[in-house]
């Protein structure tokens, strides 16, 4: 499956780094404009979703490094973890509506295309992996 999607997963990882490092930023440097847990300080939840964008961006880039390098179904399960930064995006509509200028707020949407996005080329990649041609069915039936 060389090269097969490369394209697609740069385009899908660009837009997911780009949309999430722009929410995830405003997210730290404005954390008290979005809902905030009870108990859990502006502080700490700054720091948290900090280490979050950077652990889901690692999981991004390696999953990437691993499709180059042919290693898909690793490559595929990095990509699944990369994925959850943003939907978890969508997790702010848990605790209230944040209230935030539209742009950063459609930002919260373009996180959870991305991810999306993202699902649908690891499934569509696994699918590809899991594909039997006609001559392997042939070579099984001797």
């Amino acid at each position: 499956m060389p090269d097969r999607g490369l394209t697609a997963l740069r385009v899908i990882l660009a837009f997911t780094l780009l949309t999430t490092t722009f929410h995830y930023a405003h997210n730290v440097i404005r954390a008290q404009d979005y809902p905030q847990i009870p108990g859990i300080p502006v502080l700490a939840a700054q720091i948290v979703v900090g280490f979050g964008w950077v652990l889901f961006t690692g999981f991004g880039l390696a999953g990437y490094r691993y499709y180059v390098r042919g290693r898909y179904w690793r490559a595929l399960g990095f990509l699944l973890v990369c994925s959850l930064g943003g939907l978890v995006s969508a997790g702010h509509f848990l605790v209230g509506v944040p209230q935030i200028p539209a742009f950063w707020f459609a930002t919260i949407f373009t996180d959870t295309a991305a991810a999306i996005a993202l699902w649908l080329f690891v499934s569509w990649a696994a699918a590809q992996l899991n594909r039997v041609s006609i001559a392997d069915q042939a070579s099984t039936q001797h």
